[in-house]
This record gives C-alpha cells, structure tokens and sequence, in this order.
C-alpha cells in the first residue's frame, strides 16, 4: 500500500490523475508465489473482478537463499521462481486468449547459463548448491516461456524473456559480504550496477512496445533480442519440465 501511495502521488504530480485526484486504476492485491493456495486465491479474485487482462510480468524472484522450503515444500528458489509463476500464469491464460492481443513477460536472468534441469532432484533433497539452484530456477523460466510460445501459437497471446541485468535491489539480502569489503562492494554498485528504472527497462519494452507486436518465445536483454545457449532451447526437456510442473502444481494430477 505504501509503494502504491508513492505511485499515486507520482501520477498526480505529472498530471495524470483524474477528476477526484487519484487515478482509480492503482489495486493491491496480496499474492505469495511461495504457497500454490495464494496463487489459487489471487487468480481466482482477478479473474471475478477483471473483465480483460492485457498483460501479465512475471518478476518475482527469490536469490541466493539459504535452504528452506515453500509453504507446498518445494525448495525455495524452484517454487518461488518458477512454480509459482508456472501455476499463477497457466491459471490466467483463458482471460490473457479472451483479451488477446495480449502479452506475458518473464524476467529470467544470465545466470541461467550455470543452471541444470535435474529431474531426479527436483526439490534438491539430495544435495543444495544455492547459486545452482538459482541458476536452475532461472533456466527453468527460459524453458516455461519457449513451450508457452509453442503452446500460444495462433492466439495471438505473446510471451517473452528477458534477463535484466546487475540491480541495485535488495534480492541480494541473502549474500553475505565481509564488513571490511562492503565501502568497496557499495562503490563497485553504484558505478557499475543498474538502477531499479534502468533494470526495469526491458520489461517495459516487451510489456508495450509496438516493436515486438507478434514476437513469442525469444530471449532479450538491453531490449535486444540475444541468443541462447542449447540448453535453454532443448525442445525435449521443456517439454518434460512443463508435464512435471503441472503435476507438482496440481494442474494434472
């Protein structure tokens, strides 16, 4: 509420609040992608409230955490980063084809390149590597949005992924830096790293711009498209994840 408070007064302040001084459009709604009966309860409200959705950015993400479980008990950073976006975007895709054109975004990262998809540990009940299994999570977003293409074609719902870069945010909060090293890390930040508007960039671009009209399954950073690495592109192992993910998010059963 206080985000969207500083939101409203930014509206008003460059003139594009309405009669009544606010904007009317500005809605809260709580949504924790760590419990699959949050997702449930937040699509099952948007989509009784909202007649048309035009689109949806999966931004969400948890990074570097120490090993814990999600309220369903899935490792962390798999739930957070790519079950519950998995659950929350299948759950609005009817409304996304009844208001097409329409457009999902998912925000992955470069990091992708060090992930794997271990099928046969999913959960990483065998063993956790943090930067691993963030880098998984990350990899599984690229391979969610390219069988999302394959499954949209003719729908004329889009969906694109980006990664944004090196943020000045707080998903870092998990990574610890020596007292004596931090003046440094801070100066390195602010010269080299990019502000929250600036990472936020790309996936403006691909939520609005006119130059990617009809533009599904590809990968951008810097709103260019790049390329990828095979892995991200195996036809065979997306398709795989995606029935596992529908299994553990309890689509099909």
């Amino acid at each position: 509420e206080e985000a969207a408070g500083q939101l409203r007064q930014e509206l008003c302040q460059a003139g594009g609040a309405g009669p009544d001084g606010t904007d009317g459009q500005l809605v809260v709604k709580e949504l924790d992608l760590a419990s699959l009966r949050s997702v449930r309860a937040f699509c099952q409200e948007l989509l009784q409230e909202e007649p048309r959705l035009d689109v949806v950015i999966n931004n969400a993400g948890v990074f570097h955490c120490p090993y814990t479980k999600t309220e369903d008990g899935f490792e962390m950073q798999f739930g957070v980063n790519h079950l519950g976006h998995f659950l929350l975007t299948n759950l609005l895709l009817g409304l996304l084809k009844s208001s097409a054109p329409s457009r999902i975004v998912v925000v992955s990262s470069k990091l992708y390149k060090y992930g794997e998809i271990n099928f046969e540990d999913l959960n990483s009940e065998q063993s956790y590597n943090k930067s691993f299994c963030y880098s998984r999570s990350k990899l599984a977003n690229i391979l969610f949005t390219r069988e999302l293409a394959r499954r949209l074609e003719g729908t004329n719902v889009t969906v694109n992924v980006l990664h944004p870069g090196i943020v000045r945010t707080n998903l870092g909060r998990h990574i610890h830096i020596p007292l004596l090293a931090r003046p440094l890390f801070n100066l390195v930040s602010w010269a080299f790293f990019k502000t929250p508007l600036e990472g936020a960039q790309t996936s403006i671009y691909l939520a609005c711009s006119p130059d990617v009209e009809g533009v599904s399954g590809r990968y951008f950073g810097d709103c260019k498209e790049e390329e990828l690495l095979p892995k991200a592109m195996d036809e065979s192992v997306a398709r795989k994840l995606w029935d596992i993910s529908e299994v553990m998010v309890g689509i099909l059963k």
